[in-house]
């Protein structure tokens, strides 16, 4: 297991629609990513079967949805999303970014 991860080495993954993300660091049970956002980027409506997922807006601001309630969060906000829990986010600025944290470990994301 690597204990230090340097950003520089790090690898953004285009995911298509103006949006990216990058693994920070993974162990079986507890994942961080950083996704970033283009304006208007969607992360479609969806939910985990198993995964739950804590997400900190660390830049910019989107319009989120969690179990059909939407809110606008901004820099310093979170949102939590307990499997078989629907969510999904709009960006409202460019280049807004939310560090997911999931728990388990998402394997399809490496």
């Amino acid at each position: 297991m690597t204990h230090h991860l340097l950003d520089t080495e790090l690898r953004w993954t285009e995911l298509g629609g103006g949006v990216r993300r990058k693994v920070l660091g993974h162990t079986p049970a507890l994942m961080a990513v950083l996704v970033e956002f283009d304006l208007g980027a969607i992360g479609a409506v969806h939910d985990h079967e198993v995964h739950t997922q804590v997400s900190h807006v660390t830049a910019g601001s989107f319009e989120v949805e969690v179990a059909g309630v939407k809110r606008q969060l901004r820099t310093g906000d979170s949102f939590i999303a307990p499997p078989r829990t629907a969510h999904g986010v709009r960006a409202l600025e460019q280049g807004s970014r939310l560090l997911d944290v999931f728990t388990p470990r998402r394997d399809d994301f490496l």
